[in-house]
């Protein structure tokens, strides 16, 4: 799962991946369910231990399927979600964290699909 956040400029929080999959690349924060957690509880582990933020989850953005290693599928929800406390700092399996406009996100490497889900999903601003 993963979380869509803007600030109040309209730029989107993005972090470059420090390990596979997508290891280089720029993404939305997220990552895996714990055992027992729920995607409400596990976003905002993620999303904090990625960033340093704590937030507040919103509504469903949308579902992707991801082809993964040996053949194996995942399932990603993406969430809107807003900052309740923090500022950005790379954390965790994230090289790096930022915040873009429209204009830096389709230049940077992106992770696969992720601009083209974003848009399909009617979340980006414009």
């Amino acid at each position: 799962m993963g979380a869509i956040i803007f600030d109040a400029s309209d730029r989107l929080l993005l972090i470059k991946r420090g390990h596979p999959p997508a290891m280089g690349l720029w993404s939305i924060p997220g990552g895996r369910l714990e055992p027992g957690e729920t995607d409400l509880q596990g976003l905002r582990r993620e999303v904090l231990e990625e960033t340093g933020l704590r937030v507040q989850v919103g509504r469903l953005a949308g579902t992707v399927d991801r082809p993964g290693p040996a053949g194996v599928t995942y399932v990603i929800r993406d969430y809107l979600a807003r900052i309740s406390s923090g500022v950005p700092v790379a954390g965790d399996d994230a090289a790096d964290v930022r915040w873009c406009d429209m204009d830096e996100l389709v230049r940077l490497p992106l992770a696969e699909g992720l601009l083209e889900a974003l848009g399909e999903w009617g979340v980006l601003p414009g």
